[in-house]
This record gives structure tokens, C-alpha cells and sequence, in this order.
């Protein structure tokens, strides 16, 4: 097993094995005394089921003594600035939380081990706890929305976080001296399938000219990942005695948010243009 320092990942190998094995995430509390481990950090929703969370909690048991440890997930929606947040308003509600107690472990909690808590605790020892979540199929998925310019601090969207903390009970406030915070995702699938070409067209009346300006853009699919490519195709129909001097595109980003009232919020994510 070898390890990339206090906060990072590691490289899971069985013995006597060259080819590597699974890519695992880890974190310690500042006072090093718990170190959590996962296998990934997107969970993807397939509509159908919601990809588990699963991991091991590593402890230190002189530290631990008389006191437990916790794990919680949270998902919580951001729709303010952070240097808004005053008098006690914050501008942030949670969405989804989910909590167990991983140390001392409780019975009515356990469950069969996955695959990969059974490598990590084989490799970790006894001292490592398993701990499991099932993400609620109804819960919303991770998003970002696109700052405006001008913007300072932590963006608005939807976030989860996976938090292990160290406290006498789940309620207690946790210290970040013995705490470890993981920034996890959720996805969800979208396969690509067949679909017709999205193209739109608009034709504009140029005052005092004769003829119309027709504009007609086309995409060569619906579907777009991260780091794809968009290619867009632009035909201009000019029948007027003006000149086209210049062509725009922009690529908005554009949410719906129904938590209170129902409003859409636009923001622009990419744009082109040519003269």
C-alpha cells in the first residue's frame, strides 16, 4: 500500500501483484488521529438505484478512549453570497442527511462488508471501521451554478459533503482539530441515444432595407459531456442591402429553482465571436 502524504490518494496492490490495483481517497484530521478512506468520489444516480457510499474509518484507540466517532453525508443548496450571511441568516438550506455512529461500531448498523472495505481493513487492521450510506433516489444532484462576474466566494448549487468527525454524541459540535470533511458528487447517468439535430433559425426585418436577415444555427448532437467539444454550424441568409459585420455565440447555463418560487437563473458559460 503505499500512500501520498496525510491528504490524497493511495494505490491498492495485492501482495505480490505488479499490475495496480484500486485508486483509493484518503484524509486525516489535523491532529492525525482518524484517516478516512474512499473508494471514489462521484456516485452516479442510474435513475434506476443510486451507487452506494461505502469506505472505512481508521482509528487511533489511545486517542478514542470513551469517545465515538461519526460519519454523516450532507447535501445542502447554497442560493447566497457567503459575505451575505449575517445576524444568523444564512443563505444556504440542507437538503439530505444521513449519519451513522462507525466507533464503537453498533450492531443493529452492521451490515456485510463491500470488496473494498474488506482490502482496507485486510490491509489497515483491526483499528478500521466500515461505515455505508444509501443515497436517497430523490435527492437532488451535485450542480454548480456559473458565478457572475464580479462574484467572491464559494459559488451557489447544490453541494454533498462527507463528513467523519470525533464527539461524545452525534449531536455534539464537531472540532476541526478531529474532523476530516471530503467534498463528494453526485451524478447523474445520461446515456447518449438517438435524437433528431437541435437546430433553431429566427429572421430578422432590417429597417429601412429591403429583403430579411435569416439566421439558422444546428448542433451536431443534444448530448454534450465535460471536455467535449461543441461544434456549432451557423447559416446566415442575407437578403438586405447591410452587411454582416459580426457573429456571436454564447453557451448559457440555465437553472430552474423551485425550492421557494419558482425563478430560472442564466448565466453564460462559454461564448465566440467573429468578425
Amino acid at each position: 500500500m503505499a500512500s501520498s502524504g496525510q491528504n490524497g490518494t493511495m494505490d491498492e496492490t495485492n501482495d505480490g501483484q505488479k499490475k495496480s490495483g484500486t485508486r483509493v481517497f484518503k484524509k486525516s484530521s489535523p491532529n492525525g488521529k482518524i484517516t478516512t478512506y474512499l473508494g471514489k468520489r462521484d456516485f452516479v444516480d442510474y435513475m434506476s438505484h443510486v451507487e452506494p457510499i461505502d469506505g472505512v474509518v481508521l482509528v487511533d484507540p489511545e486517542y478514542m478512549k470513551d469517545r465515538k466517532a461519526f460519519c454523516h453525508v450532507l447535501a445542502a443548496f447554497r442560493y447566497g453570497r457567503e459575505d451575505l450571511d449575517v445576524l444568523g441568516l444564512t443563505f444556504r438550506k440542507d437538503l439530505f442527511l444521513a449519519s451513522v455512529q462507525v466507533f464503537p461500531p453498533l450492531k443493529d448498523q452492521q451490515r456485510p462488508l463491500t470488496r473494498l472495505q474488506e482490502r482496507l481493513i485486510k490491509k489497515l487492521g483491526s483499528n478500521a471501521y466500515p461505515f455505508f450510506f444509501e443515497i436517497a433516489s430523490t435527492s437532488p444532484a451535485s450542480v454548480t451554478l456559473q458565478p457572475a462576474p464580479g462574484d467572491t466566494g464559494k459559488p451557489c448549487g447544490v453541494d454533498y459533503e462527507l463528513k467523519t468527525y470525533v464527539a461524545d454524541s452525534q449531536d455534539e459540535r464537531s472540532h476541526k482539530r478531529n474532523s476530516v470533511r471530503l467534498v463528494i458528487r453526485k451524478l447523474t447517468y445520461a446515456p447518449s441515444a438517438p435524437a433528431p439535430q437541435p437546430v433553431a433559425d429566427g429572421v430578422r426585418e432590417v429597417f429601412m432595407s429591403p429583403g430579411s436577415l435569416k439566421l439558422e444555427a444546428s448542433l451536431d448532437k443534444e448530448k454534450y459531456y465535460h471536455g467535449e467539444t461543441i461544434s456549432v454550424n451557423v447559416l446566415v441568409d442575407n437578403n438586405t442591402n447591410r452587411s454582416v459585420k459580426k457573429i456571436k455565440i454564447s453557451v448559457l447555463q440555465t437553472s430552474e429553482i423551485t425550492i421557494f418560487t419558482k425563478g430560472s437563473f442564466s448565466c453564460s458559460v462559454a461564448e465566440l465571436s467573429t468578425e
